[in-house]
């Protein structure tokens, strides 16, 4: 199929006399918002942590800094709706989540310490994203075509190493949010609090309450932690009711080569993990990712990222913690994200509303983490298990893609010393893209390169 014979729409309405597949199906207004709520909850600290590192590298002050938080939040609704609902050939129209990538915050912030003022960072950062999201657009229609490099062996592979890389950032919150600090006999009583809580809500619960188990959960956490002095609640106190994130308001951007190659890189390794995680919530939802779905949700990352920076945003990518939401709840409809990016929009607008979600204290948030990111792994074995590590070398290709994708979860100063060039130090750095990278091209050599029709049976 050509480039331009991709169709990104997939088939949205089933033949005449069948009921909707699970992703199509449109619940009931209470369902529907109960269940968007909790995507939120879910991604809340990860859509807004990228713009609170980079604040702070910049020097902005509070006012500001609340300012980039909720800019983050409104075009990470954009995003979502736009993977979600769709239009054109634009979105996966899957149960996606879009936000900020983390994975740009090392290139953002080596931005930002190459600006003579630290105050022209920002526009710089705008312009370099805003050329990166227009070549990934671009470039989707054969990014996607990449879909045939993943086999169960692959996909497996880098779904497992999804969750693992995940589950560190569970840990970090458990630890007040600060990796590396030890964590408090209060955060971990907390954390094994709203574990012990999701669990026996999910053992002892039926129907939709089960399903609302993981925001039940964050609920009575929090509610537990107020006695225990752990809950913040000078945000809420003296956050804005409305507050527009005002077109430019950092400046007009600015196009710099260096930042512009340093972003389309970052685009690349991006784009490399939405299609990874594509193929992860296809295999979750029962509606496998095929090249057409790829391509459109790809355009969807791109064009996000693109119009982003138009109010004061960063680049976008699929958030994978939500697909263990998904596993875990087996709600599949995309319109309950779809409810999530609205809500994300309306958090953008009002800085009182955003403030709310945030007084959850990290490690609430933590035990349930724990819980959303080994399902993803868990899912990733699953698949792997059905890969056929007892054929040929497969167990040799997913032991080692999944070593050299532990690297940057396991020390993130591993590559300091070696060397290694900054370009690809935004590929080695995220443990996804390095893993993945390593997963396709030993299957290649391992179960295609010079093989004779016997790759398929090999599992490559």
């Amino acid at each position: 199929m050509a480039a331009d014979e991709v169709e990104a729409t997939p088939t949205d309405r089933p033949a005449a006399g069948r009921a909707p597949h699970p992703v199509d199906e449109v619940l009931r207004p209470g369902r529907l918002l109960a269940g968007g709520l909790q995507h939120v909850a879910a991604s809340y600290a990860g859509v807004v942590a990228p713009p609170l590192v980079l604040a702070a590298a910049i020097g902005l002050p509070p006012a500001q800094t609340t300012f980039l938080v909720g800019a983050a939040l409104f075009t990470a609704g954009i995003a979502t709706l736009l993977q979600t609902i769709g239009f054109w050939k634009v979105g996966a129209r899957m149960p996606f989540v879009n936000g900020v990538s983390f994975a740009g915050v090392a290139p953002m912030t080596a931005i930002v310490g190459t600006q003579a003022d630290k105050s022209d960072a920002l526009p710089v950062i705008f312009g370099a994203v805003m050329v990166a999201g227009a070549l990934g657009f671009l470039l989707a229609p054969w990014f996607c075509k990449l879909v045939r490099f993943f086999p169960p062996l692959v996909s497996g592979t880098v779904i497992t190493l999804i969750g693992l890389t995940l589950l560190p950032v569970a840990f970090g919150w458990i630890q007040g949010g600060t990796p590396g600090r030890p964590a408090s006999p209060t955060g971990l009583a907390l954390a094994a609090t709203t574990l012990a809580i999701v669990l026996v809500l999910r053992r002892v619960l039926r129907g939709f309450l089960r399903q609302i188990a993981i925001l039940l959960g964050l609920a009575a956490g929090t509610l537990i932690a107020i006695p225990a002095g752990a809950v913040d609640l000078g945000p809420v106190e003296h956050a804005g009711l409305v507050g527009f994130p005002a077109p430019f308001h950092f400046g007009t951007p600015h196009f710099t080569l260096s930042a512009i190659v340093s972003m389309c890189v970052l685009m690349l390794v991006c784009m490399t993990e939405s299609t990874a995680d594509m193929l992860a919530l296809g295999r979750v939802v029962g509606r496998p990712a095929d090249e057409r779905t790829i391509a459109a949700g790809l355009r969807a990352d791109t064009l996000g990222t693109a119009v982003s920076p138009f109010f004061n945003g960063f680049a976008n990518s699929a958030f994978a913690q939500n697909i263990g939401l998904v596993a875990i709840t087996r709600v599949r409809s995309r319109y309950v994200v779809a409810a999530c990016g609205a809500m994300f929009v309306v958090l953008g607008l009002s800085p009182a509303f955003a403030s709310l979600i945030a007084v959850v204290p990290r490690p609430v948030l933590g035990g349930a983490g724990i819980v959303l990111f080994g399902t993803v792994a868990a899912s990733g074995i699953q698949v792997l298990l059905g890969a056929g590590l007892d054929r040929g070398d497969n167990l040799l290709v997913a032991a080692a893609s999944l070593g050299v994708g532990m690297i940057p979860v396991v020390s993130r100063t591993f590559y300091d010393g070696a060397g290694v060039p900054e370009t690809l130090r935004t590929l080695l750095d995220s443990g996804v893209s390095a893993g993945c990278l390593t997963a396709v091209l030993l299957n290649l050599a391992f179960n295609h390169v010079g093989r004779r029709g016997d790759g398929e049976r090999r599992g490559g």
